[in-house]
């Protein structure tokens, strides 16, 4: 069994990744209408985070949000460093429970190793895996390597979307309300 863990070396092929960065309310709300979206069925979410003080509080906004929604609290708020022997022991209690979704704030590096280690000895699924804007940059799913990340989805600091389809991640533009002519809707 091979370790999931990056090598020094894939860890500095991208360059230095940004730092997580305060969520903004239009983030937040995005993140919430993902998982609430008509069909979604999300009853139960875990939610992670690095331990860079951004993560952390975009983290805790989720995990109130949520509970101001009526919403069960989550079943597990689970840090990792961002560097580290392994990552099992989190990934374990990410897991542990079931839940119907995971949320995750963190800095890029620290998830894609996290990602791999989830990938690598649990059973978590990132379709089910929605994440805030520091996440939706096509070099996390690089770094975390082919189909480990396929399928999540989370919001930008605008309130757009993205979705991590092939190794890439795409972006899709906040909802507009309707405009208004002089007549009334056009």
């Amino acid at each position: 069994m091979t370790s999931p863990l990056l090598s020094p070396a894939q860890a500095a092929a991208y360059g230095d990744l940004p730092a997580p960065t305060p969520h903004s309310d239009a983030e937040l709300a995005a993140l919430i209408g993902l998982l609430t979206a008509p069909g979604a069925r999300i009853t139960t979410v875990a939610v992670g985070h690095s331990r860079d003080p951004a993560s952390g509080s975009a983290a805790a906004a989720f995990a109130e949000a949520w509970r101001a929604l009526g919403r069960l609290p989550a079943l597990a708020v689970v840090d990792w460093p961002e560097s580290a022997a392994s990552w099992l022991r989190a990934a374990r209690r990410l897991t542990a429970g079931e839940p119907d979704a995971w949320v995750v704030a963190a800095a890029p590096l620290g998830w894609a190793q996290m990602s791999r280690r989830l990938r690598h000895s649990t059973g978590w699924d990132p379709a089910r895996t929605y994440g805030f804007a520091a996440l939706g940059d096509s070099r996390v799913p690089a770094l975390a390597g082919p189909s480990t990340l396929q399928g999540m989805r989370g919001a930008a600091a605008d309130g757009s979307t993205w979705t991590v389809d092939r190794g890439w991640v795409t972006h899709q533009l906040p909802a507009r309300p309707p405009r208004t002519g002089p007549r009334g809707t056009l």
